[in-house]
């Protein structure tokens, strides 16, 4: 009874693979699929719906862009790491209203910032945008009356829009560039000397102390006199320090417009509101990057690459990833066979399971990052081999097929384990210590390690068990 529940349990794990291998190899590259969706509903009026599609995310020596290295004067500083944080986080906010797809903007050293633009066409705006100082501000709220005002004109000019009329003969049409809700004031970034983190003593929630020098202390005592009970919203380059509903509007639910509770002097005030400390430390760092500009002026060093350039870059790297696939399927057939053409199945399986892997978290794929994945195809046969040398040991000590396999598994499982886990341990030190180039390089090669062990371990057994038996006793030289 217990055989017949192993077997009926081993074809039922064999279907599963079969069917995850379908699934990946399917989003994997879902072009064939597709095709064959579009034959079905234009031959029988089908309604058949495509694949799931979900592009990998290309790098930017893949697909074209910049590279920029930035040198920041720190000399006037003491708070350097602080202070390359805080511009990290503002030059990371602009680019992404910039529109760019997985930008790269990372700390090299103690003054040096690399941004890495991927796709980007228009470098000299990229360029522009990312060297200006930022700007903080802070703005209070427009009346009733001006709101009303300056909706009333947005309305007017897209009335005009419409009917393709000439908008700058309305009167005042200027006002329809400014936002509805909130007018800036006279404070700004150069006013405040700081920002840090306290805690309530009572509640033991997290607040923002804002220290404004003696210029700044006036103007905010002004400021906060005649808006008793209304926000004061927070800006940095145009845009809310945190604006949690995204839509850039004063609301009194959102943290980046705290709610003026009473005129305040002194040069001190305290935010609180119900936030994690997380929040309020990157509130206070971006508060202090407006404070402290930080200037970068051109970028030290410029690399761009073309789109055709990376196409090609793309297209050569596919290649060689088939060849050394294809090069490593054959050496197993040759010199193992059955077992071999089973490896190689498990391996074709471990390349899908990988690559939709790469598209769901997903992984910005560099030319070094395909380099880790050819590699890590190469890896992972390496199990294979240790299971099927040990699994001919066992045959030629006149053992049966179905111990000879459980022996090779158990026998070459601590070998297995001990090399992949010094990979690994190796992968973690590039990815931690090294530039964002070996960091892609380490995280495919440690992903592709990772799944081939389950490739390994789990799929190449299932599939001997299910493929090789006692009918192949006769058939030695197969194995």
């Amino acid at each position: 009874m217990n055989l017949i529940h192993f077997m009926q349990q081993k074809y039922l794990i064999f279907i599963a693979i079969a069917i995850l291998a379908i699934l990946a190899g399917n989003f994997a590259y879902p072009n064939y699929v597709d095709r064959g969706v579009d034959f079905l509903n234009a031959k029988f009026s089908w309604h058949l719906p495509h694949m799931w599609q979900k592009p990998y995310v290309l790098g930017l020596d893949l697909q074209g862009g910049v590279n920029l290295v930035y040198q920041a004067d720190l000399t006037a500083v003491e708070d350097k790491s602080g202070a390359m944080a805080g511009l990290r986080d503002v030059i990371e906010r602009r680019i992404n209203l910039f529109g760019v797809s997985e930008p790269v903007v990372q700390i090299q050293g103690q003054d040096r910032l690399l941004v890495e633009l991927p796709g980007v066409k228009d470098v000299k705006q990229a360029i522009e945008m990312i060297g200006q100082t930022p700007y903080l501000e802070f703005d209070e709220a427009r009346t009733e009356a001006e709101t009303q005002k300056i909706l009333d004109k947005i309305k007017e000019v897209q009335v005009a829009q419409e009917k393709n009329e000439d908008i700058q003969k309305i009167e005042d049409w200027e006002l329809a560039l400014q936002n509805p809700y909130i007018k800036p004031t006279e404070l700004n970034g150069k006013y405040l000397s700081k920002a840090t983190v306290l805690f309530d003593q009572i509640t033991f929630k997290p607040q923002i102390q804002l220290q404004f020098n003696s210029e700044g202390a006036k103007l905010f005592e002004d400021i906060t006199a005649r808006n008793i009970g209304k926000p004061l919203a927070i800006l940095l380059d145009g845009a809310s320090i945190i604006d949690t509903t995204g839509d850039n509007i004063i609301d009194q639910n959102d943290l980046y417009a705290p709610i003026i509770q009473d005129k305040i002097s002194g040069g001190t005030a305290v935010i609180t509101g119900d936030t994690s400390a997380a929040v309020a430390n990157n509130i206070a760092r971006r508060l202090n990057s407006g404070a402290l500009p930080v200037k970068i002026g051109s970028p030290i060093s410029q690399e761009t690459v073309g789109p055709l350039l990376g196409s090609e870059s793309l297209q050569k790297s596919l290649w060689a990833g088939i060849y050394g696939l294809v090069a490593v399927m054959l050496f197993m057939i040759i010199f193992y066979r059955l077992p071999g053409l089973i490896a190689s199945v498990a391996l074709l399986i471990y390349v899908a399971v990988t690559l939709s892997i790469f598209k769901l978290i997903p992984i910005t794929l560099t030319l070094a990052g395909i380099g880790g994945f050819v590699l890590s195809i190469g890896m992972a046969v390496d199990a294979n081999i240790l299971i099927f040398a040990r699994m001919k040991e066992e045959i030629k000590r006149g053992k049966g097929l179905s111990l000879a396999i459980k022996e090779g598994f158990s026998r070459a499982w601590p070998s297995i384990r001990d090399s992949n886990i010094n990979s690994l341990i190796v992968c973690a030190i590039l990815f931690i210590f090294s530039t964002s180039f070996i960091k892609g390089f380490a995280l495919t090669l440690s992903l592709g390690i990772i799944v081939s062990l389950f490739s390994a371990i789990f799929i190449t057994r299932i599939l001997l068990m299910v493929f090789v038996g006692p009918r192949l006793e006769k058939f030695k030289w197969l194995l």
